[in-house]
């Protein structure tokens, strides 16, 4: 016969195999039924852990494999509409950050990219090239290097190259986000290319900084009634910036005019200028930054890593990562985000850090050096940011 402290023992061994079944049952209960219980899920951090990856892509692997896509895609032949080379984070299945996408944009000499238009909202940050225009809504807007147009939510929008030199930019749209919201809407022009109705038509609104064409309708929509953002403005405003508040760096951000809200609702387009002397102190932001060097040499620190860049490079800080800069030579540096989405979420923060990052490695980016077909064709001269990058502006261009 047991005794009765063998009995006790065997009572509760009882109880805990009968609650460990009972979860079980519930467990599969839960799961037969499409549910699952909260508590099978890890608990909230304190602090965002974000999958994108801190990443550079440099210009001299991409500018070559861009005029590859020039000599290999037709545009006009059932090739695809355009020649956008994306860039692909490797901590997302799909992305440059968790919610946008960045790629630089091809288009060739005396070439034309078809009309069409989509939910997803874009921007286009001009790289090289001259004697370009993408049309918004019959408004053909020219793009020299330096200058932002904006080609907002269902606007119909193609592009134009008149030059004899190929052209070059960064495209930056918010189609991971919509794709999220499964909110994806396309449609191509029933006649390939628009006609127009003038050139700078929104440009001729806006005659000055806070002017505004007095008989203009109010606009209500709810992007920048103002489609392109020239350099030399940005290139003026950034200097007396830098006069007024001195400082390692400076940035501005480019607003509708009417509003004063972001000139794209889901894309916070800012451009920063940084100065040699020492680094900038470290930051960490919510949301995944896209940064596209457009004049200038560097490097920054994110998350401990060293990223060193040049003119066209592109690198990407992720969510919540600290990041600082150092400089050899002045840098225009232009940064898409998702900034304007968090705001209006109330979630976007940032702070500014007291200490320095400690470096604890060097980020060597993927080249794919023994490829085959990734160097510029013989005989032709590589692709190069353009000639703004080397003697600035001459004036006002269009």
């Amino acid at each position: 016969m047991a005794s009765d402290t063998e009995r006790d023992a065997l009572s509760a061994s009882d109880v805990v195999d009968t609650a460990e079944v009972a979860f079980d049952e519930l467990c599969g209960a839960l799961a037969a039924r499409d549910l699952k219980g909260l508590w099978s899920r890890p608990p909230l951090q304190p602090e965002p852990r974000p999958m994108t990856r801190a990443h550079l892509w440099r210009w001299d692997t991409v500018a070559p494999l861009a005029k590859q896509a020039g000599q290999v895609l037709d545009l006009q032949g059932g090739d695809g509409q355009r020649r956008a080379l994306q860039f692909c984070n490797p901590g997302l299945k799909a992305g440059t950050t968790e919610a946008l996408f960045g790629a630089y944009q091809y288009l060739e000499a005396g070439e034309t990219a078809p009309a069409h238009r989509h939910s997803p909202a874009a921007i286009r940050f001009m790289m090289t090239g001259s004697s370009v225009y993408t049309t918004v809504d019959g408004d053909a807007c020219w793009m020299e290097p330096g200058d932002l147009v904006l080609t907002p939510n269902w606007a119909w929008h193609d592009h134009t190259n008149k030059s004899d030199q190929p052209a070059v930019w960064l495209d930056v749209i918010d189609v991971v986000l919509v794709a999220t919201l499964e909110s994806v809407f396309f449609e191509d022009h029933p006649v390939g290319m628009q006609e127009l109705i003038g050139h700078g038509v929104s440009e001729q609104m806006f005659v000055g900084p806070g002017l505004q064409d007095a008989s203009a309708l109010a606009s209500t929509k709810p992007y920048s009634p103002l489609l392109r953002y020239p350099y030399v403005q940005a290139d003026a405003a950034l200097e007396a910036l830098h006069d007024l508040n001195g400082g390692q760096s400076v940035t501005l951000e480019y607003k509708n005019p009417v509003t004063g809200g972001p000139a794209i609702p889901t894309i916070t387009c800012q451009m920063t200028r940084i100065y040699p002397g020492g680094p900038t102190p470290p930051r960490r932001q919510t949301g995944g930054r896209i940064h596209t060097v457009f004049r200038g040499r560097g490097r920054s620190v994110i998350g401990g890593m060293e990223f060193e860049w040049g003119p066209g490079d592109v690198f990407v800080v992720p969510s919540w990562v600290p990041v600082e800069h150092e400089v050899t030579e002045t840098a225009d540096v232009f940064i898409g985000s998702d900034q304007a989405v968090l705001e209006a979420l109330h979630l976007y923060r940032e702070e500014e850090l007291s200490e320095r990052q400690e470096v604890t490695g060097v980020f060597t980016p993927n080249t794919g050096a023994n490829a085959p077909g990734t160097g510029p064709s013989d005989g032709e001269p590589p692709l190069r940011v353009g000639a703004l990058a080397e003697r600035r502006l001459e004036g006002t261009k269009r």
